[in-house]
């Protein structure tokens, strides 16, 4: 063949290959031509946004944590490692993932020694403060799931009990007679209309916002022989060298330790509901024990079932009432100032903690934005609770409890307007409950309770908002209650 006809086939068939491949790819090409398959010839391109290879997940599979946690109570050391699923059910493609690490707001708490992702070592991240950015190498698809692994140590602060005309006492940590795990886990925070949801902390209230998730916690102490009596929030059980905790659909797991825990427990329609205190308080970690049990049996019959096994009360060495999943916390003094009968602190304070078990546990809200949608509710179901176990003290609870402290202010402030802890209580949780008193007097109780069955039943696992609160109860009544937004809230809903 002369150089001319080799040269003008070369040029043809370069040609042709330039022109097939404009409209086919060139390993396409390549690939028919040969009459092999594709991936023999080139694998498909990669980069950081390309989709990982994951398996589609239920759309009603929750978070799932799992906590393998060594205590050393005397050292105050905490090692964990925390294994995170995370399904996607935010709808959008994810590229990143957010998780609240509140330990690491004090200095030199939290330890962080690795994350891995699906089996790989990750090292972009960021942790600032109480946030933790982690980039992912490759796209979260909508309903696909990964797995996270933190290995981190935890080394608790004494818990410095605050001026409480400031701020709310610090519970996390240890004091002379408890160690108290409370927000103590790397937690993914919810995403919400395209943004991850974790505010600022305050001096008072609450700033977290949580999505309900599974637990498992397998707890061991360093010198089994020496080891605290433990509340928590899960069912226990006991194995061989550590106790494991479970519990499902919950916002949180919090755990106290104590040496000197005293321990009273009931049953309750298949509910667990145990006491917790120290000795010299038996007569009112009884008291409690008994208005929980009672609290429990009155809101199944208002509102909807108890969904959890367990139900932990726990005297705090601190001065203040907390909620968490199955478990709260009643302050120190409300034992101490007991004086035996149902009218007292310690009383509408347990029933206010029992009822976050529905207006918190099972609908949650943005505690910092809009912290009435939780705690006007509670603090209404003490009066709820005492018209059905007291109802002679209806009235001594609407002077003693709300009116003495001459409640004012707008019922849906966020926690940063407040303007300090009494004001904000006084707007929040007293107005919020005089807000529910003239909603129930103007649509009666008929409609009144089955609304809140009805937002128990459809709020049960979300987090809901002020709009939707009154969204649902226009469905309930026709009343016109314009007057009421008007009085209480600063916004029109």
């Amino acid at each position: 063949m002369s150089k001319k006809i080799a040269r003008f086939l070369l040029l043809f068939l370069l040609s042709f290959v330039i022109t097939y491949s404009y409209f086919t790819p060139v390993p396409q090409f390549i690939a028919t031509i040969l009459h092999v398959p594709i991936s023999t010839i080139a694998p498909s391109p990669t980069s950081p946004t390309s989709l990982p290879e994951t398996t589609p997940v239920s759309t009603t599979e929750l978070a799932g944590y799992t906590l393998n946690t060594l205590v050393d109570y005397d050292a105050h050391i905490v090692t964990v490692d925390e294994i995170i699923r995370y399904p996607n059910h935010t709808g959008k493609q994810l590229d990143s993932i957010v998780l609240a690490v509140v330990p690491n707001l004090l200095v030199d708490s939290f330890d962080l020694q690795s994350i891995s992702i699906d089996g790989a070592p990750v090292t972009a991240y960021a942790l600032e403060g109480q946030r933790l950015d982690i980039a992912l190498s490759s796209l979260l698809q909508p309903e696909s799931a990964l797995t996270i692994n933190i290995h981190f140590t935890l080394t608790l602060p004494f818990a410095v009990q605050e001026d409480p005309k400031i701020s709310r006492p610090r519970i996390y940590g240890y004091t002379k007679h408890q160690l108290n795990l409370v927000d103590w886990y790397p937690f993914v925070v919810p995403y919400i209309n395209g943004e991850w949801i974790l505010h600022a902390p305050w001096y008072y209230g609450e700033h977290l916002v949580y999505d309900s998730a599974d637990y498992e916690v397998n707890l061991k102490f360093a010198d089994p022989d020496t080891a605290p009596v433990v509340a928590a929030s899960g069912f226990p059980e006991q194995l061989a060298d550590s106790t494991r905790y479970t519990i499902t659909s919950a916002r949180t797991f919090a755990l106290s330790a104590s040496r000197e825990f005293q321990v009273q427990s009931s049953q309750f329609e298949g509910i667990s509901v145990i006491s917790y205190y120290f000795a010299i308080n038996e007569t009112a970690g009884l008291a409690a024990l008994q208005a929980s049990v009672d609290a429990i049996r009155v809101f199944n019959q208002r509102y909807g079932a108890y969904q959890h096994k367990t139900l932990s009360i726990v005297m705090g060495d601190f001065n203040d009432g907390m909620e968490y999943s199955a478990f709260f916390f009643l302050p120190r003094d409300f034992y101490n100032l007991y004086d035996g009968t149902p009218a007292n602190y310690l009383t509408f304070v347990a029933a206010h903690e029992t009822s976050h078990q529905w207006w918190f546990e099972q609908v949650a809200s943005d505690q910092a934005l809009q912290p009435w949608v939780d705690e006007a509710l509670a603090t209404y179901s003490e009066r709820i609770y005492y018209e059905n176990t007291h109802p002679d003290l209806v009235g001594w609870w609407w002077t003693y409890r709300i009116d003495f402290y001459k409640p004012q202010g707008f019922v849906d402030i966020p926690i940063y307007e407040g303007q300090g802890f009494r004001p904000y209580t006084n707007a929040a949780y007293f107005q919020g409950a005089h807000f529910l008193e003239d909603l129930r007097t103007q649509i009666g109780d008929e409609e009144f309770f089955a609304f809140l069955q009805d937002y128990l039943k459809q709020g049960r696992g979300k987090i809901v908002t002020t709009a939707d609160f009154f969204h649902l109860l226009r469905e309930y009544t026709s009343v016109d209650i314009s007057d009421l937004i008007l009085q209480y809230f600063q916004n029109v809903y």
